[in-house]
């Protein structure tokens, strides 16, 4: 910001302090040296310098209060006229200052109406003044031209700062939706990493609590189940440990992310290029990345599940295809929610059925089981339905779930897709995989 701007700045924010101090330098030289033209008692005398402290005196509010400054100073110019004054210099002047200040700062009816003001009081100057009818015409003329030009003048001026105050006010608008748009943004990020590591650490935690029971209770009758039951639980934190990893990598920009396998370091390539690191320097944070689960990964989720002795068979309905981005990986997760509920809720060995069922418009999951249903207890948190439909909600879907009639509990979401010409729904179910 240049030095001439910080004055402006400064100036229009001191608008009353500056025009009071203008007005008064301005009352120092009008009313001493008022000058009436055509009289020249004492009496006429002290009128003029009465008159041209009233014309003077309501400029220091002229930027405040325009209508009102430019009020008081025409009623002053009427009272002039009013005692025979025709022309009093310079005070005359502030009727000149009062236009232009109404013009650029006050409404358009309050400088409307002043320019037809002035140019009636310059008429009745010219005609009051004497000289015939062409002095009179001749003056009316010169002082209506001056009229005119300091009201155009200030015309110019009035549309100068209304173009910048609206560009002020967009400026400020557009500044106001960024911050919005960010706390959206963050938001919206904070939900959906909230739900991420919701469905990650609930699911692995509840296979691995199922697993730990289980194993502890057949080590005594069949060691061989608890080394099984220990090995699922590695298998499973190792993949949660991998989730987590992912997730938390593309939160820190400081972080390498490398795609491969999660337990070795990637090779360098030769002739790869990089900055040296420094001595003694730990060595770069390695995220590995992988694709997003997909509706197609369901198969996986309930072969996990089945390996870890729940008793779940996958059912699948029409012809897969392909999905808009994002609306795979909620298919998948609102599976994973709903095996995870059935872990924590439905009680010992229950029968778990996942439909995955592909129509026109439409894709459907539905994982119903034949657990405690209505008596289950819940943790009172309602995380797990309020995440699946959050998500379902994102692409227009729904999520419906409660109990089943004549026991246990069902989910079922459905998300539109885009309608898949030459596909129809295939009604013959393949069931993969039967309950142990």
């Amino acid at each position: 910001m240049t030095r001439w701007e910080r004055v402006l700045r400064w100036e229009e924010r001191h608008r009353l302090a500056v025009d009071a101090t203008l007005a008064a330098a301005l009352a120092l030289t009008a009313v001493p040296f008022a000058a009436d033209l055509t009289y020249g008692d004492a009496g006429a005398t002290a009128a003029s310098f009465f008159l041209a402290a009233a014309l003077v005196t309501p400029l220091a509010w002229r930027r405040v209060r325009p209508e009102l400054s430019a009020a008081l100073v025409y009623a002053a110019g009427v009272a002039q006229l009013a005692l025979g004054i025709p022309l009093l210099l310079p005070a005359d002047v502030a009727v000149l200052l009062a236009l232009y200040s109404v013009t650029v700062h006050g409404s358009r009816w309050a400088y409307r109406l002043a320019l037809w003001g002035c140019l009636a009081g310059t008429a009745v100057v010219a005609w009051s003044g004497g000289g015939g009818a062409g002095g009179a015409a001749f003056v009316s003329v010169f002082l209506w031209s001056i009229t005119g030009s300091v009201w155009a003048f200030g015309l110019v001026r009035r549309s100068r700062r209304e173009t910048l105050e609206a560009l002020v006010d967009r400026a400020e608008r557009l500044e106001r939706e960024r911050d919005q748009q960010a706390v959206i943004g963050a938001a919206a990020e904070r939900a959906r990493i909230a739900r991420e590591m919701h469905d990650i650490v609930a699911h692995s935690l509840s296979v691995m609590i199922a697993q730990a029971d289980g194993g502890r209770y057949a080590a005594a009758a069949d060691p061989g189940a608890a080394t099984r039951a220990l090995g699922t639980i590695a298998e499973t934190g190792r993949a949660a440990l991998t989730d987590m990893r992912r997730l938390l990598g593309v939160l820190r920009a400081d972080d390498t992310v490398t795609v491969g396998d999660p337990g070795r370091l990637p090779e360098a390539s030769p002739g790869a290029a990089g900055p040296p690191a420094a001595p003694g320097a730990p060595p770069p944070t390695l995220v590995p990345t992988a694709p997003q689960p997909a509706a197609d990964d369901v198969e996986g989720l309930v072969t996990q599940l089945r390996a870890s002795g729940m008793r779940v068979s996958l059912v699948r309905l029409g012809t897969s295809r392909q999905l808009p981005p994002g609306a795979g990986l909620t298919i998948y997760r609102i599976a994973q929610e709903s095996l995870t509920n059935v872990l924590k809720h439905a009680g010992p060995d229950p029968t778990v059925t996942v439909l995955l069922q592909w129509r026109p418009a439409t894709v459907a999951v539905e994982v119903s089981d034949d657990g405690r249903g209505a008596a289950a207890g819940g943790d009172g948190l309602g995380q797990g339905l309020r995440g699946m439909r959050e998500r379902a909600a994102m692409f227009g879907g729904t999520v419906t779930a409660g109990p089943r009639p004549g026991g246990g509990y069902r989910v079922r979401a459905e998300l539109p897709t885009p309608d898949a010409r030459g596909t129809a729904d295939t009604p013959a179910p393949a069931a993969e995989g039967t309950p142990p």
